[in-house]
Parts: structure tokens; C-alpha cells; sequence
């Protein structure tokens, strides 16, 4: 999770920047400069919580910062420069908190890194980039150092570091030239955690329709599987004492395939011993939607809280909280979990002290109003005790880390972007040296209103409204973000692709727009049941009604022009724009299109045309619903309605996009300009990834986006 930096303007841009709204820039702050702000990204903690440690980017100039107890002196270690796309991951301390490994080189795209080959090369280099892993020596003053070529590094306890290269366990000790291949195994690895003594290695070997967990020893022994199944095993944690392993096991679909229908996902958390790898069911979900795998941040965020207690998430109340589970000491049936965290709000990151019994998260609630739009720090004592405020007001705080004394997070405001803070007994404080550099106008910027409007079945649905100075009928903008398990929220956002997306509808802001940013059903922050509405995505899109109504709400304000509404989003958000050009050009006069997808029935004819869904292979007679299903998914796509498009619109994609594929955007191109309807336009990125690494490439895409709706918008 992290913000976005500032994106450097790219001389080459294919478009004259001209009119009335460029020329304001001359006597005010231009679009390179509301994009002039730091990202942090990847905020860790070592385990005593005497050190934090963080990336922050600045005009796509990546670094590694680590601050230490008790003044917390940010310090950066590493001497990286240039906007050359490649990332920064993966931070982990070792034990001792004396040395940090972090990868330089990968994407934090899961899509990505799953497709295997070699990373991502965004900034077009002759050479073939490498995924690297770094270490820096934090009790000298030497900057970080090239280790070995990897991804997902953990450290032992004494000094070894695994890693995987290529769905494979490796692993190189403190003074190695080479790393070794660690073990044997069939999967596709990942999920590394070593115990405490350094001793034993914990992974996930991932099979495709099925996943076990495993253990590693010595080479002279064979690995252990703990109570292998068919299901899919994950999230893998060592107990304080190293004699037992809790892990999550989730059952998936059984039956017939049933595709026009959604279906519960069950899991259950078993425990086993570390010595036989026999394993118990502690705990065990019901059947309902709400009940199924958390598809939150963390997932089950499972920890242990002392040898005999275990601490995850559920959604099953329909908001993702936590809750307590005491195991008995023999390994019998333990007691029904307790609910730590009650409310109508959501709770999304979260991190645990050192003994586990205290969990600090994120959370969308607290006493100001329209807390539902904000995020804050709150803490609970596993044992005993009701939730702590230990932020409030009307910032936005995210992303905890317990520290020996206190907590680090990541804090905001609607105008100052991201930054690491510390809570401690003497207070709340801002680490020094991260205010976002000259020319970033943090004076300028606005502070969204938060509305709400009611869709045409009744569901209230909240956004932000961007009211920028000035008198007259303005021009209209809706912003549909992506995800679509995402939330916009009152302030900057904890993700760096929706941070862009936060700068830009400020600057839109003042620049001519009013702008509406609508937290659409099948979002996060309003329960699982808004998560998860009936005819949702392929099965119908009811999400769309929520875009209209934002507009319709944008057309009924006395300073909007009704005839003048537009449209952006990316990945969900250009889904959902292209649905709102194929549907209603009579409402949106023109929208920006980031790599969004048209037809979800080309997605999902992948999955069931031959190989399986859900795991269940569709080459056999058993059919289910497939056919209805792949009518239905094209019939809730764009592409259905293409013949009804008339609105202008601009295409922006890179063509190294692992979300979303290049081929939705070829498609929808080649086939609009045929009914000579639509007037098209189009940005494409060579070697660029879904979430654009370059920041010249996102100042490029902005900059297109901005002067393409100015233009066609009429905005003076």
C-alpha cells in the first residue's frame, strides 16, 4: 500500500497542450506540480520494534529510509537514482533488527510476478532487467548491497536468508558468493517464514488446483507435509515456542460448476504439530457468502496471541473484524471465537506486538464525522478490553506496525500526502525530512465534501464531491475508481495508483471541473453484503446503476452543466467507463479509458473454455451453466452495447499489462471506428505495466487525459 510521486513531464508527448486551461498554468500551480508528492510504500517493522523501515518515492526516484529508537531519525541506506520503473519490495528485518533485506527490480503486481519470465522493463532498457535482492548492514553505515538475484527474502536467526527464484526455494548465508537451492519440490513456492531458531523453514508448495504447506529441515531429511489435501493451504505461522503451526485451509467450490450464481468459499484454521505435521480443525467457517475466505487486506490475518491463542479475520457478521481464539493446552476443541472488534465499520490492516497480545489496525470508523471516508489506528488487547482510539480526527492513518513503545503508520490529510508517524506515550509525531518537495501546491488543494445519493434500488451510495473556485456551470466529471475492492476515501489514498487518482481530481478541481468520485457497490468500507451485491461484475454489472446515479446527482447541482458530464477510471474504473460511454452517451459526453475491460466474456471464455474453473474442468460432458454464464458476462460488458456508443473517448494502456490484457483494448479499437459513431483517440506504453511504473509514463497519461477533457468538454 503506499502514495504516489511526483511524475516527471516526458518531452516526447504525440499532443499539442494548448487552450485556456494551460495558459491558467503559467500563473498557477500546472499539472506536474499537483503530482509532485512522495510515496511511501511497504512500512515494516523489526521484531523487538526498535526500527521501522520504508520506501519512499519521489519523481519516480525510489529509496529505502529505516529510523531507530528513540528519536526515529529517518536515514536512508540506499543510493539508487533516475525514474527507471524499477521497484522497491519485499523489506523484511532480521530477528536481531541488525540487518534489512528488501528486492530491487520486481513489480508489486501480484498478476506479474505469477506469469513468471523476467521482470518488468518499463523504462525500455536494452538490458534485460533482474529481479535483485539487496542487504543493508544497519549496525555500521554502509548503504545496501546486491546479494543475489530472488524475490521474497526472510532472514534467519542465524544469518541465512531464503528467498525464491522462479517458484523455487533458495537460500545464502552471510559471508556466500552463490545461494543454493534449498530443496526438491514440485510446486511453486512462496510463503517463506523461518522459526525462531533459525532452524526450520515453513513454505506453501502450490500445486494449481490445490496447495499444501510444508516444512524444511536438514537436506538429509525429507520434507514435511502438514495433513495434505485437496484443498488450498496458506498463511502459514509459527507458534512463539516453534511446536505448532497454525494455517489456513479453504475447501472451495463443490458440486456441479455453477457460473450465473455466486457461491460461498468456507475455510476453516487448523493447527498442527511442527515434530508429525498431524494436524486439528480449531476453527471452522460457516457456509453463507459472508462466511467465506476474507478478500481483505491480510486475507485471515492470522497470528498467534502466546502459545495457546490464536487471533484472525471474518467477515462473517458482514464486516471484516477480528476475533480471538483460545486453544486448550492438550490441542482439544477450543471455545468459540470471540469477537474483538464490533461495529459497522471495516477493519483492513493489520499488525500485532511482538507476544501478540495486542493487534493494532486501520479502520474506518471514529467519533468525527464521516469516519466511514477516513481511515484511523485503533488497538485491542486480545485478552481483555474494548478498542482503543489511537488516532482521530480528520486525517486519514493506515498501515500499522507495532513498535516496543507504541505504533508507526502511515499518516495523511486531504491536503498533506503520506507520511510515517509514530504514536508514543509523549504523543503523535511526524518523522522529520518528508514534506513533500517544492513546487507541490499542498496550499492549493481542496478538501472533497462527502455526499451521498440513493441508486435506483434504494442503496445509498457515498463519494467525494471536488468543488473547485469559481462562478459559472461547470463541467461534470465522474471518477470510478478500480479494484473494484477498492474505497476512495477523504483525503489522500494508502495505494499509490489511487493516490494519482486523488492528485488528478484536485487538479481537475481547479481547473475548470467539478468532480464526483464515487464509491460504487462491490467497493470495500460498507460491509460484505455492498462487497458482494447480486448481479454484480459479470453476473449482471448492478454496480453500473451506482456511475449513472453519480452523474445524475453531478447534472441536479445549480454550479454543473448537465450537458457537459465526463468520465475516468482505470482497470475497474475503464470498465466501467466504457460501460457508461456504450450505454449512456446521452448522459456522459466524454471519458478517459485506462486499461479497463470491455468484454468480460473474453476473461472468462479463458477460464471455461477447456481448462477449468473454480477446478472444475469444463473438456467433459458436465457442463453446468456455461453457456448462460458466457452470454450473461457479454451481455454485462461494454462490448454488447458498442452500437449505442457515440461519446468521445481517449484509450490509455501499457502493453505489458498482467491485470488487464492488451487485447481489450485492440478489440474495442478495431471494432468502434467500424460503426463510425464513437470519435477515438489513444495513448499506448510500450513495456508498461498495469500499474505504471515510470512516472514519466503516469505524467504522459495524465497530461493526455487532462487535455483531452478539457477539449472535449469545453472547459474555459
Amino acid at each position: 500500500m503506499n502514495c504516489v510521486a511526483r511524475w516527471v513531464f516526458v518531452a516526447g508527448l504525440a499532443m499539442a497542450l494548448a487552450g485556456p486551461l494551460w495558459a491558467q498554468e503559467q500563473a498557477g500551480a500546472g499539472l506536474a506540480d499537483y503530482l509532485h508528492f512522495p510515496a511511501v510504500d511497504g512500512l515494516v517493522a523489526s521484531a523487538d520494534g526498535t526500527r521501522v523501515a520504508w520506501v519512499r518515492n519521489v519523481d519516480g526516484e525510489r529509496a529505502v529510509f529505516v529510523a531507530g529508537a528513540p528519536a526515529f531519525v529517518p536515514v536512508k541506506v540506499t543510493a539508487f537514482a533516475g525514474d527507471d520503473g524499477q521497484e522497491l519490495t519485499g523489506l523484511t528485518f532480521a530477528p536481531d533488527g541488525q540487518s534489512l533485506a528488501f528486492v530491487r527490480g520486481g513489480d508489486h503486481d501480484a498478476n506479474y510476478a505469477a506469469a513468471g519470465g523476467f521482470p518488468p522493463d518499463a523504462a525500455s532498457s536494452p538490458e534485460q532487467p533482474r529481479m535483485m535482492i539487496w542487504r543493508v548492514d544497519l549496525a555500521g553505515s554502509a548503504m545496501a548491497q546486491a546479494v543475489t538475484e530472488g524475490d521474497a527474502p526472510v532472514l534467519s536467526a542465524d544469518g541465512r536468508m531464503a528467498f525464491v527464484r522462479d517458484g523455487v526455494v533458495y537460500a545464502i548465508g552471510r559471508k556466500d558468493k552463490d545461494a543454493t537451492r534449498l530443496f526438491f519440490d514440485r510446486g511453486k513456492d512462496h510463503g517463506l517464514v523461518w522459526s525462531s531458531d533459525g532452524k526450520r523453514l515453513l513454505f506453501v508448495s502450490e500445486r494449481g488446483d490445490h496447495s499444501f504447506v510444508g516444512v524444511y529441515s536438514v537436506p538429509d531429511q525429507p520434507l514435511r507435509w502438514l495433513a495434505p489435501s485437496i484443498g488450498n493451504d496458506d498463511d502459514a505461522v509459527w507458534s512463539p515456542d516453534g511446536r505448532q503451526i497454525a494455517y489456513t485451509h479453504v475447501t472451495g467450490y463443490s458440486g456441479p460448476p455453477a457460473l450465473t450464481t455466486q457461491r460461498a468459499d468456507p475455510w476453516t484454521i487448523r493447527v498442527a504439530d511442527a515434530a508429525t505435521g498431524a494436524a486439528t480443525t480449531v476453527w471452522a467457517s460457516g457456509a453463507t457468502l459472508r462466511d467465506s475466505y476474507p478478500d481483505v487486506t491480510g486475507g485471515a490475518n492470522l497470528h498467534w496471541a502466546g502459545n495457546q491463542g490464536l487471533t484472525f479475520l471474518s467477515t462473517a457478521d458482514n464486516w471484516p473484524h477480528l476475533y480471538a481464539l483460545a486453544l486448550t493446552a492438550a490441542g482439544g476443541k477450543p471455545g468459540a471465537a470471540r469477537l474483538l472488534t464490533p461495529g459497522a465499520f471495516m477493519v483492513e490492516h493489520v499488525g500485532a506486538s511482538s507476544d501478540g497480545q495486542t493487534l493494532f489496525y486501520s479502520a474506518n470508523t471514529g467519533t468525527t464525522a464521516h469516519d466511514d471516508d477516513r481511515s484511523h489506528i485503533w488497538q485491542v488487547a486480545v485478552l481483555a478490553g474494548a478498542p482503543v482510539a489511537v488516532t482521530r480526527g480528520e486525517g486519514l492513518e493506515w498501515e500499522p506496525v507495532a513498535l516496543a513503545s507504541g505504533v508507526a503508520f502511515v499518516g495523511a490529510t486531504a491536503q498533506a500526502p503520506c507520511a510515517v508517524a509514530i504514536a508514543e506515550a509523549g504523543g503523535t509525531r511526524v518523522l522529520a525530512g518528508q514534506a513533500a518537495p517544492v513546487p507541490f501546491p499542498q496550499s492549493r488543494l481542496i478538501t472533497p465534501r462527502a455526499v451521498t445519493f440513493v441508486a435506483p434500488d434504494g442503496l445509498t451510495i457515498h463519494a467525494q464531491l471536488f468543488e473547485g473556485a469559481g462562478t459559472g456551470r461547470k463541467a461534470g466529471l465522474v471518477f470510478v475508481h478500480g479494484g473494484p475492492s477498492r474505497q476512495m476515501l477523504l483525503g489522500w489514498s494508502y495505494m499509490r495508483y489511487y493516490s494519482n487518482a486523488y492528485a488528478m481530481n484536485q487538479y481537475f478541481a481547479a481547473h475548470g471541473f467539478t468532480v464526483l468520485s464515487v464509491n460504487y457497490r462491490r467497493g470495500i468500507g460498507y460491509g460484505h453484503d455492498f462487497q458482494h451485491p447480486a448481479g454484480g461484475g459479470w453476473r449482471g454489472s448492478s454496480e453500473y446503476q451506482d456511475v449513472l446515479a453519480g452523474a445524475r446527482y453531478l447534472q441536479s447541482l445549480p454550479g454543473v452543466d448537465p450537458a457537459r458530464i465526463g468520465i475516468w477510471g482505470g482497470s475497474y474504473g475503464g470498465l466501467l467507463t466504457a460501460l457508461a460511454l456504450a450505454r449512456n452517451s446521452d448522459v456522459f459526453a466524454a471519458g478517459v479509458d485506462f486499461h479497463g475491460v470491455h468484454d468480460w466474456s473474453l476473461d472468462l471464455g479463458d477460464d471455461v473454455g477447456g481448462a477449468a474453473t473454480n477446478g472444475v474442468p469444463y473438456g467433459r460432458y458436465e457442463q453446468g451453466d456455461r453457456d448462460a454464464g458466457m452470454k450473461l458476462a457479454f451481455e454485462s460488458s461494454a462490448m454488447a452495447r458498442i452500437a449505442d456508443w457515440t461519446s468521445p473517448v481517449l484509450f490509455i494502456h501499457g502493453d505489458d499489462d498482467h491485470n488487464v490484457r492488451f487485447d481489450q483494448t485492440v478489440d474495442m479499437e478495431r471494432r468502434l471506428p467500424a460503426l463510425g459513431k464513437a470519435p477515438i483517440e489513444d495513448l499506448i506504453l510500450p513495456n508498461e505495466v498495469h500499474d505504471f511504473l515510470r512516472a514519466q509514463d503516469w505524467v504522459a497519461a495524465d497530461t493526455a487525459m487532462a487535455e483531452f477533457l478539457t477539449r472535449k468538454l469545453s472547459v474555459r
